[in-house]
């Protein structure tokens, strides 16, 4: 690995999910899901209060969650 490429993680992602960031991604610069991935992500970390979450937003992602089956 080289200074100018950063050290990269793998993540999973539900396959329609991969399917749906697909065909959003269709007629845009980006060449894979992982780099469309990575640049919502880091736009996401960007943003002002990025790392807060309310009581009703966390509560609405556990529940999003539990109903994907990622947490009991």
């Amino acid at each position: 690995m080289t200074e100018s490429t950063p050290a990269m993680r793998s993540i999973r992602i539900p396959e329609e999910v991969a399917r749906a960031v697909e065909a959003r991604m269709k007629g845009s610069s980006f060449e894979s899901v992982d780099a469309f991935v990575a640049f919502v992500l880091a736009r996401l970390a960007e943003e002002p209060g990025a790392g807060s979450f309310s009581e009703e937003d966390e509560r609405q992602l556990k529940e999003k969650l539990r109903s994907l089956g990622y947490i009991d």
